[in-house]
């Protein structure tokens, strides 16, 4: 199954987003975040959580932090997140901040048949840049 991160492929849409984003984080400035209201589930290897997702964007999302959770930075996870209207988007993410309340993970593979409904989910916010404040 295709993914949007694959080695020796063009770049698709995330990657170039993502180096967007990491441009845009030096001019302070991200991409844009939605709050839709979403249950997630997060796994990795036996672990399993259910959480609730904050916000997403173009290149990760941001998760209420499960109470017993002891991930770390770095730590990739798979996330099944499930919105209304029947909408499942099952992705791979890494662990890019952690605090006592909350985990940011950015995207790090995303099955082909799930970019276009991410996308379509994002609608203007996927390629909106915000001022980024640090939290």
């Amino acid at each position: 199954m295709p993914i949007a991160t694959d080695k020796g492929k063009a770049p698709g849409w995330v990657e170039q987003l993502m180096s967007l984003d990491k441009a845009g984080a030096q001019a302070h400035e991200r991409h844009a975040r939605m709050k839709v209201p979403a249950a997630v589930l997060m796994s990795r290897g036996h672990e399993a959580f259910s959480t609730d997702l904050i916000d997403i964007s173009a290149t990760g999302v941001l998760l209420k932090r499960p109470q017993r959770w002891s991930g770390v930075v770095g730590q990739v996870w798979v996330l099944d997140i499930v919105f209304a209207h029947d909408l499942h988007i099952n992705m791979e993410a890494e662990v890019a901040r952690a605090s006592a309340r909350q985990i940011g993970l950015r995207y790090s593979l995303i099955p082909e048949d799930k970019q276009a409904p991410l996308w379509e989910l994002l609608g203007g916010y996927a390629d909106t840049l915000e001022a980024w404040h640090q939290e």
